[in-house]
């Protein structure tokens, strides 16, 4: 049995990869909105913190009613109960990454977390 999951990821608008790769930790998905596209609702989370990578493309957050501004490159972490909605520029798309993780679980990482065999 392998120890690991390797997929290949389209370019669909929206691509949630728990089940794909048998995430147990995470829920990451992958996101792309055309020039002038939304996602067409505002969403807050109960316990889960989102942090987003932005990979192509330019467009905005709504955050409690704040606009940001989104770019290539950028990376983008927000509290669980922020009101959110995202959409691209409309003269550009946009495709992003979203990681969702529990808020205030992580315990240990990098170093912390590894056995470094020699």
């Amino acid at each position: 049995m392998k120890n690991y999951t390797k997929i290949s990821v389209g370019q669909d608008a929206r691509t949630e990869l728990h089940d794909q790769l048998g995430l147990t930790g995470a829920e990451i998905s992958v996101n792309n909105l055309p020039a002038g596209a939304g996602v067409p609702f505002v969403h807050y989370h109960h316990k889960n913190e989102e942090i987003y990578m932005i990979l192509s493309g330019r467009g905005q957050a709504i955050l409690d009613g704040e606009t940001v501004a989104l770019n290539a490159g950028d990376w983008l972490r927000i509290a669980p109960e922020t009101r959110r909605q995202f959409s691209a520029a409309a003269d550009s798309a946009i495709s992003y990454i979203c990681i969702q993780v529990r808020a205030n679980s992580l315990e240990e990482y990098t170093a912390a977390d590894a056995t470094i065999e020699q």
